[in-house]
């Protein structure tokens, strides 16, 4: 899917057999559509806005930005577009540039900007992350008893992938606020 049409536009696919998403920034408000339906949320008629990271497979990042507005369904949109069942297109660049621009339409307004998570999902999911950690490194030290080196390279490979990817998940979303002229660096795709 086309990602940008300049700063003030941006599209993508959320899925295969999903319709595109489209949104565009006007004086009127954020427009948006997304098959048949659409419609325009005035930029002070955003209540809130949230920014988070997604790990999608080993090496790709989504980022993603999810707008609340009584005036409209909640609005996401991706830093990745589907191209096929299973390869995504990365659309930083342009992806970055929109959320940048809405960001600077909503200075001054008073829409709530939060980062990460919710905190009801964050912390518990944290505290399971944390206690899953402490029982491979438990096992680490066990099968260095029990002499099995086999399994120490297993159970060490294993936990190194898990803390790289979980441990970035947990790492980026921690929950927060922002203000619009100071997004979080790491929520938003390097380009």
């Amino acid at each position: 899917m086309d990602g940008d049409q300049g700063t003030g536009s941006y599209s993508y696919k959320p899925s295969l057999f999903g319709m595109p998403s489209q949104f565009a920034l006007t004086p009127a408000g954020l427009s948006w559509s997304i098959g048949r339906r659409s419609g325009v949320v005035p930029y002070g008629a955003i209540e809130r806005v949230r920014i988070s990271f997604r790990p999608s497979g080993l090496l790709a990042r989504t980022y993603l930005t999810e707008i609340w507005s009584s005036a409209a369904p909640k609005l996401t949109l991706s830093s990745q577009s589907a191209k096929s069942i299973v390869e995504k297109e990365n659309q930083a660049a342009p992806y970055r540039a929109f959320v940048e621009a809405l960001h600077r339409e909503l200075a001054g307004k008073k829409s709530e900007l939060v980062s990460g998570i919710a905190p009801y999902l964050y912390w518990p999911g944290l505290a399971i992350f944390t206690g899953a950690a402490i029982g491979f490194v438990g096992l680490i030290v066990r099968a260095l008893q029990a002499g099995a080196w086999a399994g120490v390279l297993f159970i060490a490979v294993f936990l190194a992938l898990f803390v790289w990817q979980l441990g970035g998940y947990f790492r980026f979303n921690r929950p927060g606020a922002y203000r619009a002229d100071a997004l979080p660096p790491d929520l938003l795709p390097r380009i």
